[in-house]
């Protein structure tokens, strides 16, 4: 939870559940409502589980799921496209980074949680010494954020159990993923003519920033 500190909460926001205005709801709604079918009640038998009692700490039970990802699921790289349903992740118990950060948004939605799905990019410190130290970097990324009165919307990564970090880059933002696909094109011309198409994808620091206080 490194960094949340930093983002004091209104006091109607540190428990669950949340108590968002009249405007807030009517901003939120399609955040706050469960997009994904759950046939079977499994992924609404497992919010239940990271609530204790009737006062639960909001930064509390977003820890829980975090340290969950962390310690019960496994990551699985997949090329194929789309993400998985969040029953499917749940029973298990692996996914990719898109598959992980719509389970905790589904989860999170039935908690009352306003939630939204994000892709963008990782910056890893390793990577700047030829190696890898978190998972999803070096290629697009995704997680989730959470609206919390006081503090806005904040960051929340699943995969690497990190959350309001600068690390995250933000390029698109979404109320389910088939919203914030990857670009797609079309090839016209010969079969022979193609030669194939190759991504790459560096994220570096440019420089420390400086304090403006230390002159």
């Amino acid at each position: 939870m490194k960094g949340v500190e930093a983002f004091p909460l209104a006091a109607r926001a540190e428990e669950v559940p949340i108590q968002y205005t009249p405007d807030e709801w009517t901003d939120l709604a399609g955040y706050l409502r469960p997009h994904a079918d759950d046939p079977d009640g499994s992924v609404a038998a497992w919010t239940k589980a990271f609530v204790a009692g009737d006062q639960d700490r909001t930064t509390d039970v977003l820890r829980r799921m975090l340290e969950t990802f962390r310690r019960d699921f496994n990551y699985r790289a997949r090329e194929s496209e789309g993400t998985q349903p969040p029953g499917e992740t749940l029973r298990t118990r692996s996914g990719t980074c898109r598959d992980y950060a719509w389970l905790m948004i589904e989860t999170l939605r039935r908690l009352g949680i306003a939630s939204r799905f994000v892709s963008g990019y990782l910056y890893d410190a390793a990577l700047d010494g030829g190696e890898v130290g978190m998972t999803g970097s070096g290629s697009t990324h995704a997680w989730l954020q959470v609206f919390l009165p006081g503090a806005g919307w904040l960051d929340y990564d699943p995969t690497n159990s990190i959350s309001a970090s600068f690390d995250l880059i933000p390029v698109a933002y979404a109320r389910h993923p088939g919203q914030a696909l990857p670009l797609e094109g079309s090839w016209f011309g010969k079969a022979s003519d193609y030669l194939g198409m190759s991504i790459n994808v560096a994220v570096r620091k440019l420089g420390d920033i400086q304090d403006p206080s230390e002159g």
